[in-house]
């Protein structure tokens, strides 16, 4: 079924990534822009997550647009509900919800080069055409299906995620084992624990837990944040400490850096082991509980309920290998069985920076070239990230190497400066397809790749051998982009623009290929 006449832009997915990017178009003067969202509503992440005790772990006011700084936030680490609501409001303000189509599921995008045009297909068998596609689905694509443990399946009592959490059922006087031990489920252990006659959080991997510095925001606290300067004071001095942290980490010479990085490894797996002692009572349990990597091997959490949770009489820390599930729980390594009436399965998701996330067939560009092929079979990358040569007119805000230790919607407003940078300019010059050139996006790759000596140290060498989404199926760490804040700014801003082709389609003549000067 076709659909109606074809948008100027088009953005996939309406949560903070799709809303940031959309509401950056319009303020640019593009308001021919479609938003295709396949859910219910927008928010992403924030609204089909809202599992018991989600938050953000970073503070409000680096969890935020720019653009639109919330007045109003009730406590240093919002919850989820106050954190879907914001995004509500901007994109309800910024009369985002007129370009939405609620329920749109983009299942394949495919460029047609007799049209300049992306032709996006949905589950359903629609189509749509736009002249520029902005992918804006985020770093967490799916949430895994399969834990990969045998027999889950077959488990007769009742299954929770993290996504689409069923509050109607009640875990009261339940026996419930949680797998995994990441940030999910660091704020669903602490948060149904009182409820259950018995909980047992099955761990692989121990996380490293900090204390959370929350505290909701009484009348001077919330006084001081209406001010218009003082979360953008704060927000500044927070970027500035990545900055300098961020500019250290690069360009420190690795025979200077790495001897410091294990060092600070080690203080702080002694200092870990110090705060460990103070607040988790049983022995054992803390031994279980103690990381055998870095601060960073792993995404660090922050919680003041997570680790006191295994003082409770009725949760249980079980650290051996989990062997297979059958119809009434849980079989471990030791031979032993946990009979369950609710299993938990808080075992992550489909990451931005796993090849395997990327089906073949899903992104077709120019002559039939596949994302999901070159990227499994080349590895990951993007120019700055966001563009990739054989996609023309297509950019993706959360690409490869794109976390440069911000929060998410710092990430977002530079991806989105960059591509809405390239659109105005080919609007600019009335042309109908923009890419970016192979030389550009390999020398970026190259480039990536040198500054990134000592992360790669950090995560390969330092702590190898840990299971952690910040090193990928191919050995190669595209999660973190090694790059300081204040440069992947001014890149977005600046790029040569003779780093992209601008091509015009004719009407009756074969197209005619413009390279910019470098500028």
């Amino acid at each position: 079924m076709k659909s109606e006449s074809p948008a100027l832009v088009a953005v996939i997915g309406a949560g903070p990534g799709g809303i940031g990017a959309a509401m950056m178009l319009r303020k640019a003067g593009i308001d021919d822009v479609v938003i295709f969202e396949r859910s219910d509503e927008v928010g992403g992440s924030w609204h089909v997550n809202d599992y018991p005790g989600i938050g953000v772990d970073v503070p409000a006011f680096t969890y935020q647009y720019s653009f639109a700084k919330n007045p109003n936030w009730s406590r240093l680490f919002p919850k989820g509900a106050e954190v879907l609501r914001y995004h509500q409001q901007v994109a309800r303000d910024g009369g985002l919800y007129d370009h939405i189509r609620f329920g749109t599921n983009i299942v394949r995008e495919k460029w047609d080069a007799n049209t300049h045009m992306w032709v996006l297909t949905t589950t359903s068998g629609e189509t749509f055409t736009a002249r520029f596609v902005i992918n804006a689905i985020g770093a967490y694509i799916n949430p895994k299906a399969d834990p990969g443990i045998a027999g889950y399946n077959t488990f007769a009592g009742k299954i929770l995620r993290p996504v689409g959490w069923d509050h109607t059922y009640d875990l009261k006087n339940k026996r419930v084992g949680i797998v995994g031990t990441g940030a999910s489920s660091v704020q669903i252990t602490p948060a149904i624990g009182g409820e259950c006659s018995k909980l047992v959080v099955f761990q692989r991997t121990p996380v490293w837990c900090l204390p959370k510095p929350d505290a909701t925001f009484g009348p001077v606290l919330a006084r001081l944040f209406r001010h218009p300067s003082a979360q953008s004071t704060v927000s500044t001095g927070a970027l500035w400490l990545i900055e300098i942290a961020t500019h250290a980490l690069v360009y420190t010479p690795p025979v200077v850096a790495q001897p410091v990085i294990r060092l600070l490894d080690r203080a702080a797996q002694v200092a870990y082991r110090i705060y460990l002692r103070a607040v988790v009572d049983d022995e054992a349990t803390r031994k279980a509980l103690m990381p055998h990597y870095g601060a960073l091997g792993k995404r660090p959490t922050l919680s003041n309920e997570f680790l006191q949770a295994f003082n409770r009489d009725e949760v249980e820390l079980v650290s051996t290998a989990i062997e297979s599930i059958d119809h009434t729980g849980i079989n471990t390594a030791d031979g032993s069985h946990y009979d369950l009436d609710a299993l938990v399965l808080a075992t992550g998701y489909e990451l931005f920076s796993d090849p395997e996330a990327y089906r073949v067939g899903t992104v077709v560009g120019e002559n039939g070239f596949d994302l999901a092929e070159f990227y499994n079979a080349q590895g990951l990358q993007a120019y700055q990230s966001v563009a990739v040569h054989g996609l023309p007119n297509r950019w993706t805000l959360i690409g490869p190497y794109s976390w440069t230790g911000t929060g998410w919607h710092f990430m977002v407003e530079t991806a989105a400066t960059h591509a809405i940078r390239a659109i105005r300019e080919a609007e600019r010059r009335r042309t109908t397809r923009v890419e970016v050139t192979l030389e550009a996006m390999n020398a970026y790759h190259q480039l990536i790749r040198r500054r990134g000596r000592n992360i790669d140290f950090y995560f390969r060498t330092l702590n190898k051998g840990i299971r952690t989404y910040y090193v990928n199926s191919h050995g190669d760490t595209p999660y973190i982009r090694p790059s300081t804040v204040l440069e992947a700014q001014r890149d977005a801003n600046s790029y040569p623009l003779g780093d992209y082709t601008w091509q015009q389609l004719p009407t009756n003549s074969s197209p005619t290929t413009e390279k910019a000067t470098r500028t």
